[in-house]
């Protein structure tokens, strides 16, 4: 993948590794964390913490049902309890122990889900999570993040650990692009302003950001001026953000690597609606699962790119390529 290339931006660690560390780190402030793990703690980083606090770190193998039902069980004896797998396995697999354990009782549990999105490639659709943050928003009292880059994922660990009540965070395989300094000031519910611009404004989360970013640069030879927020709290949605973008900009597209249905562009779309009404566009997986390939080929494929997303923004304007097609995902 050359994410962020082509405007600069450096290529750094995946947000997985960045939250695996994060906690370990966390693990030193907050003597009541633990972490409960479905067998593959090398792949969530996981591991991380472990190798620092093994008498806080609890192995359940692959079954990620009882692994919620433990980390709920710990935090109702007052441990702040972190449990990761693969987005598609925890979230599809235990939503049921999610929604009655977690979401019904308000626990104090912090759900990780990684290699989440189409973008770990060879590993094919059975381990892509394209549904979880749709699934994970469904539960009421859940706050859902997807960090941008790897100093998002820091701090995104940190506010979330921090959090009392559930919170479900994505991670990722790939190594992401550079989008902010390491002491970046992120909060839950603030969408993240990285990029101004007056004539569209493109609402990205996670990997998507540095594509947005991309797509305002190619954007801005045309003279197109596009703003580029970083949603990473995809619930509660900034609404503020939207409405400003909406009144301010005149239109909006967003962008997610996970399913259009029930995801960032869902809910962008509820607010557009009721608050103030506008033009949008949506990029995102649409209505299929994906298939194996290289990262970069199967986002290409599946339209998770600069160029659909600039695309999308020229159709809003009424220029350019699509500018007579219906919306996409529709």
């Amino acid at each position: 993948m050359n994410l962020g290339a082509a405007i600069g931006l450096p290529l750094g660690e995946p947000t997985r590794n960045a939250f695996g560390e994060a906690l370990r780190d966390l693990g030193a402030a907050y003597p009541n964390l633990v972490v409960v793990d479905g067998d593959v703690g090398n792949s969530t980083r996981t591991e991380v913490f472990a190798q620092a606090f093994p008498e806080r770190f609890f192995q359940v193998g692959i079954a990620e049902s009882n692994m919620v039902s433990v980390a709920a069980g710990l935090a109702a004896g007052g441990h702040i309890a972190v449990t990761a797998s693969f987005a598609a396995f925890l979230t599809c697999n235990a939503y049921d122990q999610i929604r009655m354990g977690v979401g019904f009782t308000g626990a104090n549990v912090k759900l990780v889900g990684s290699h989440a999105g189409i973008s770990i490639g060879d590993d094919g659709p059975s381990q892509m999570g394209i549904e979880d943050m749709a699934l994970m928003s469904s539960i009421p009292g859940m706050i859902v993040l997807c960090p941008a880059d790897a100093a998002a994922a820091r701090k995104l660990t940190a506010l979330m650990v921090a959090h009392d009540g559930p919170v479900y965070m994505r991670t990722g395989r790939p190594k992401v692009p550079t989008i902010y300094p390491a002491d970046v000031d992120l909060a839950i519910g603030r969408a993240q302003v990285v990029r101004a611009g007056t004539d569209a404004t493109v609402i990205a989360c996670g990997i998507m950001v540095s594509a947005a970013l991309e797509a305002a640069h190619a954007l801005a030879a045309e003279g197109i001026d596009v703003r580029v927020l970083d949603m990473h709290t995809v619930k509660p949605l900034d609404v503020a953000a939207v409405e400003a973008a909406a009144h301010e900009t005149g239109a909006i597209v967003t962008a997610e690597e996970h399913l259009l249905d029930g995801g960032l562009g869902s809910a962008v779309a509820r607010a557009v609606a009721r608050y103030a009404p506008c033009p949008m566009g949506f990029v995102g997986v649409d209505n299929t699962y994906a298939e194996s390939g290289k990262p970069g080929d199967v986002l290409a494929k599946y339209g998770l790119t600069w160029q659909a997303i600039a695309d999308e923004v020229r159709r809003l304007k009424g220029h350019g390529r699509g500018g007579t097609e219906p919306p996409r995902g529709l």
